[in-house]
């Protein structure tokens, strides 16, 4: 069989005397797409940008295509990688957040091409050429030259989309990407991250989009309180949960 893309094994954060993940066990296999749902303050996005090491881990250890995240391991110690060896690695962590965090002075076109040039050091034709694809992979072929003021958000966040792909990433990680969208724009988006999980992108979606879940994803985590509640393919998640809980969240959400 082969080596599953993440693997959390009793993931824990602390922020000061809060503790916001408490013991994280989940498996994604290469190609699935998995959907966290649960409360604002359950710790879905925390355990996301542990992922991505963007948070150090107080307990537990992560892994993504088989290679621990952050650290490397001497015996029974793990020391923490320094920030070139981190940033190497979370190059093939691809990541789009609820804001688009393009960079206002820059094109659409050079807003996907800074990563490969700056990190991969392609050539300024190769890296343009990608972004060109890319973009028109997201449906916004017309919009290269476009800065992001001109672009709606839901165009931005396509860049931001976009953006990620340039770096070839194995896993994708998305943070409620629609959750500062105008209801009218969360289509375009939900359609490219459908597009995304047909093509066999690994993909771990933190949403309330409940009806996405349902079609897209092959397990679904529901999370409170920093702990996974309940977990499952949609239809027994979404249909038939078996925990009060995820039946009282699942009430006021759908």
């Amino acid at each position: 069989m082969s080596t599953p893309m993440l693997v959390a094994e009793g993931v824990r954060k602390n922020f000061g005397d809060s503790e916001v993940l408490r013991g994280i066990d989940l498996t994604v296999g290469r190609g699935e797409v998995m959907c966290l749902l649960g409360p604002s303050g359950s710790g879905k996005s925390t355990f996301l940008r542990c992922v991505n090491h963007l948070e150090r881990l107080d307990g537990g250890l992560l892994h993504v295509d088989g290679e621990l995240v952050g650290y490397r391991r001497d015996g029974e110690v793990l020391h923490e990688l320094r920030p070139r060896e981190v940033a190497s690695r979370r190059a093939h962590i691809g990541m789009v957040f609820q804001r688009f965090h393009l960079f206002p002075h820059m094109t659409a076109l050079e807003n996907v091409i800074e990563a490969p040039r700056r990190v991969r050091k392609q050539s300024g034709e190769a890296a343009s050429a990608r972004a060109r694809e890319l973009l028109a992979r997201v449906g916004l072929a017309d919009k290269a030259d476009a800065y992001p003021s001109q672009l709606s958000g839901g165009q931005q966040q396509r860049v931001a989309i976009a953006r990620s792909l340039a770096m070839e990433p194995k896993l994708m990680l998305f943070d409620e990407p629609t959750s500062a969208l105008d209801p009218e724009l969360v289509g375009e988006v939900l359609t490219v991250m459908r597009d995304l999980a047909a093509s066999g992108m690994t993909m771990v979606v933190v949403t309330h989009e409940i009806a996405f879940a349902r079609e897209v994803a092959d397990q679904v985590i529901f999370m409170d309180g920093g702990v996974v509640v309940e977990s499952g393919p949609p239809d027994e998640v979404l249909t038939r949960p078996r925990h009060e809980r995820t039946k009282s969240f699942l009430g006021k959400v759908i």
